[in-house]
């Protein structure tokens, strides 16, 4: 993951700064301090922060952490009464204020949003059934579709430190355009139908309402076979397509008792404890899809899976991922395709993403290192995901 603000790069899987193509020499806490205040520059770095995070929290005097601010301020090229990137509020804290955006240096033709990444758009279309549902677009270039997943908010996700990495990584390319699913985020969520069929047709709708002719597919997690049964539904509309976390079937239909009895608990569990205000249900979740991840990730995917969907819906959308089985449409799959999955996902096997893979003719498998479902900030799974769906995509 490369972080871009002005004409500087911090490259944080080389740890490197440069700026204007030259190297700059940094200290290793320096260059640590400096990857937390951007990692965390949407909100105030307090001196606690910084001791538990940069200094594993070993004992820090006052004068050796004003030493470091002012050692990652020179270095790039800021200074304590400049304060033009790195802001102090005095007897509070620290936050990095600088513009984050593309190599280039910033995101073409629109203004960006305080995380860095380009201010969205969110729209509106209505399903065959009448089920309004919400798709937004965001960045410039040709497009890239993301099929919705499980637990999706436009919002909440655009401003997440979870999808951030992600995101940012795709949209220096693309127009990315995603969407809701039915039940979720800010489609609707009072309704009939939440069935696999009901998942293709919303896709088909957003679509079509977005006026795309021909693009890429995204798929991640379930949302690998809504992107499966959709190129094959319509071989000539989708210009490639790009598989990650997912499988061809799901747990119910894998034929083992351990995922029976998985999934069974896990449905209780939602039933019982996921609209409560107290997290520990939902952490269950987290834990599993995430168990990498830092504190802060943590407590926002705890949140977006209350503000995401209501417990009810969470259990039908959860019944229904169970049940999909799109393994024979597999072969028929007629499009250049990318299948990434984790090694040791805990959500979703390896084994999901290798089968995917082996039954769709000509399709390029490419393993991740990690154990994160969800793909993190600053882990090295993300920065091998975003470019090599870049090199994938690109003309």
């Amino acid at each position: 993951m490369s972080f871009y603000f002005e004409n500087q790069a911090l490259d944080v899987s080389r740890r490197e700064l440069s700026r204007g193509g030259e190297t700059i020499q940094v200290e290793p806490k320096v260059f640590d301090l400096l990857v937390y205040l951007i990692e965390n520059r949407e909100r105030l770095v307090t001196k606690d922060d910084l001791i538990a995070h940069v200094w594993e929290g070993r004992i820090v005097s006052d004068s050796a952490l004003t030493s470091a601010i002012n050692a990652a301020r020179k270095a790039i090229g800021d200074s304590g009464r400049d304060q033009r990137l790195i802001r102090t509020s005095s007897r509070k804290g620290f936050r990095f204020v600088g513009a984050i955006g593309s190599p280039a240096g910033t995101y073409a033709g629109t203004a960006t949003t305080t995380s860095g990444l380009p201010e969205q758009r969110i729209y509106f279309c209505r399903s065959a059934d009448g089920v309004r549902l919400a798709y937004a677009r965001v960045g410039s270039g040709p497009p890239l579709v993301k099929t919705a997943n499980w637990m999706n908010h436009l919002e909440y996700d655009w401003k997440s430190p979870v999808w951030h990495g992600l995101f940012a990584g795709l949209v220096r390319d693309h127009t990315l355009v995603r969407y809701d699913a039915r039940g979720n985020g800010l489609s609707d969520w009072d309704i009939e139908r939440i069935d696999f069929e009901a998942f293709i047709t919303d896709l088909e709708t957003v679509v079509d309402a977005a006026g795309l002719e021909r693009f890429p597919l995204l798929g991640i997690s379930q949302g690998c076979a809504v992107a499966i049964a959709y190129a094959v539904r319509h071989p000539g509309r989708v210009s490639h397509l790009v598989l990650y976390g997912g499988f061809a079937r799901g747990r119910r239909r894998r034929l083992t008792n351990r995922e029976d009895v998985q999934s069974d608990a896990l449905e209780v569990l939602m039933r019982q404890g996921w609209g409560q205000e107290n997290p520990a249900f939902r952490q269950i979740f987290t834990s599993l899809f995430m168990p990498g991840a830092n504190p802060e990730q943590m407590q926002w995917f705890n949140d977006l899976q209350r503000k995401s969907t209501s417990p009810e819906n969470a259990v039908r959308i959860r019944h229904t991922v169970d049940e999909i089985d799109v393994s024979g449409l597999l072969p028929k799959v007629a499009v250049p395709t990318l299948v990434l999955h984790v090694r040791d996902d805990a959500a979703q096997p390896f084994a999901n993403g290798r089968e995917m893979a082996a039954e769709i003719p000509g399709a390029r498998f490419v393993p991740l290192e990690g154990r994160n479902h969800v793909p993190l900030e600053g882990e090295p799974a993300l920065a091998r995901l975003v470019d090599e769906v870049r090199a994938f995509l690109a003309p």
